[in-house]
């Protein structure tokens, strides 16, 4: 038997949807608009810019570090907020999979805790190659996605990993790394977080030359903890757009993780993405967030930057509660049928699934040729440009 592409079986099943609209006309609107949501979902990849199912598997109780452990086996329930079975209900056709390492890390040897957690996670795509299949270009997504499987990219939640070394960063991009996150919630000694005391008003010069040398890798430049000085300075720097793995608006809700208006006004110009986050906390001050605040931070972000500037970062598996209809992975459906309930066309839909994120990387990618051409790796030192001995404390 040869088996169907997973897309062509969704699409498949959006059309018959269709048909079925077409001989009973009685359906709901709720159902057009998950009919809607599944059509576009079968012929775009959903890419979710987050997912901490690596850190959730290194602290499990049930099996610490354990790929192999029985509870962490993705072919069948997990207490997780992902398993196989919950992608695929949730159409998802490409994952970022952080390799989350705590800032206190540098303790034990950030570099070492990181290189485990790419370990983890490669073990987690080997593990299922009927389902997951590494992607290192934005090219390799869809032809992942065109074969029905999940592309599977790394990204790397803060640039404490690199322990002030380009040849580092350098190393982490040569082992899959597609996105690092400059900050996590510490300031650096080359940049200011979203939620530690500055010391650099934004970037330092050498965390302008991690950017630079970002740029000239092809590696997202990822600013989701960021400080907003930082964030300006990026984009003040940045040769190709930069992202928001996990970010809301701050507009709606007053959080130092969420993006300021004055930098998403920014955004047409850069041609980054800031990909919603599903965290209760970025979201509202409410005890309980649901799945109408996630659409109002996509709308805001979507009227004030542009529809091309918006996507999807969930977070799950790194956030202890979830919105009200955004339960685990099997939900994202649903997100994208509220969507089409408020107006969102499914050109615009597909934007904020997939295409928004890949147009960025092709252009980060084409700027890292362009740059690969003009310019050799890097080898200035944080010594060097900003008279900083030690590492982050």
């Amino acid at each position: 038997m040869i088996p169907v592409p997973r897309r062509t079986l969704f699409l498949g099943a959006a059309l018959g949807g269709l048909a079925a609209i077409a001989l009973a006309p009685s359906l709901s609107a709720q159902d057009v608009h998950m009919e809607r949501a599944l059509r576009v979902l079968s012929t775009t990849p959903l890419i979710d810019g987050h997912n901490d199912l690596p850190w959730a598997i290194r602290n499990s109780e049930a099996g610490p570090h354990d790929v192999e452990a029985p509870e962490h086996d993705l072919r069948g329930p997990t207490p997780f907020h992902t398993d196989l079975t919950r992608l695929a209900e949730g159409r998802v056709g490409a994952q970022f999979w952080s390799v989350y390492i705590p800032f206190e890390a540098a303790e034990e040897g950030a570099a070492k805790v990181q290189l485990e957690q790419i370990d983890i996670a490669n073990q987690i795509i080997a593990k299922y190659p009927e389902s997951l299949e590494l992607a290192l270009t934005a090219s390799d997504v869809e032809a992942a996605f065109g074969r029905g499987r999940i592309a599977s990219m790394l990204g790397m939640e803060g640039g404490h990993a690199i322990e002030n070394s380009l040849g580092s960063l350098r190393a982490f991009y040569a082992l899959g790394v597609r996105y690092m996150s400059l900050t996590h919630n510490g300031t650096l000694d080359w940049a200011d977080a979203c939620c530690a005391l500055p010391r650099h008003g934004g970037l330092s010069a050498f965390g302008a030359e991690v950017v630079r040398e970002m740029n000239r890798m092809g590696m997202l430049v990822d600013i989701s903890h960021t400080s907003p000085e930082t964030m300006n300075d990026v984009l003040d720097v940045a040769e190709a757009p930069v992202i928001w793995s996990h970010a809301s608006a701050r507009a709606l809700h007053d959080h130092p993780r969420n993006v300021p208006d004055q930098v998403l006004r920014r955004l047409p110009e850069n041609g980054g993405v800031v990909m919603v986050t599903f965290v209760p906390s970025f979201l509202t001050s409410r005890d309980e967030a649901t799945i109408a605040d996630v659409a109002d931070h996509i709308d805001h972000i979507a009227n004030l930057a542009g529809v091309n500037h918006v996507g999807i970062g969930s977070d799950f598996d790194g956030i202890d509660s979830t919105p009200v209809g955004l339960e685990d992975v099997s939900t994202f459906p649903a997100l994208f049928a509220e969507l089409s309930r408020r107006g969102w066309s499914e050109e615009e839909l597909a934007k904020l699934a997939g295409e928004n994120v890949l147009r960025a990387w092709r252009e980060a990618e084409a700027v890292a040729r362009r740059l690969q051409r003009e310019r050799d790796p890097s080898t200035r030192t944080i010594e060097e440009m900003d008279g900083v001995i030690g590492q982050d404390r």
